[in-house]
């Protein structure tokens, strides 16, 4: 039988340890601002990736304006720097610097045509999180994207 390749990297990444909190799968509500009264639902999962050298999640609401997506997250340990790679349905792709501080993760792209952050907080029982993005267009003032609890279901 032959070995898989690079199958000795296939293990936990320790820089991602902290993010272990987000595995599992969760069920969403939330609200963005373009769509006021409506209440989005959908479902999101995290799993370790390539034995854990990556974490990846992936999304879907129940609301057509709102595209499924899936998000690759890893580190660089020299520089000890985190980032997000995102790809949605519409066939858009994009990087996200990323930081975990305490019961926080925040992530955001700088781009001057279309910027945007989000912080999670992640609730004491781990069982909940709240999310609430952000948005800048062509260097505009920053105005509320997305936001979103988050239930674990399991």
């Amino acid at each position: 039988m032959e070995e898989q390749i690079g199958c000795k990297a296939l293990r936990p990444n320790p820089a991602l340890e902290p993010l272990k909190v987000f595995v599992g799968q969760w069920q969403t509500t939330g609200s963005h601002p373009y769509f006021p009264g409506i209440i989005l639902h959908g479902r999101t999962t995290f799993d370790w990736l390539a034995g854990g050298a990556f974490l990846i999640m992936h999304t879907e609401i129940d609301h057509p304006r709102f595209p499924d997506g899936v998000a690759i997250f890893g580190s660089d340990d020299v520089a000890k720097t985190y980032f997000q790679l995102t790809f949605d349905e519409r066939g858009i792709s994009r990087k996200y610097d990323m930081f975990m501080t305490g019961n926080q993760l925040k992530w955001w792209r700088d781009e001057p045509s279309f910027s945007q952050r989000c912080t999670m907080t992640i609730e004491d029982n781990s069982n909940e999180m709240e999310s609430q993005g952000e948005m800048s267009r062509e260097g505009a003032t920053w105005e509320k994207d997305l936001a979103l609890t988050y239930v674990r279901v399991r």
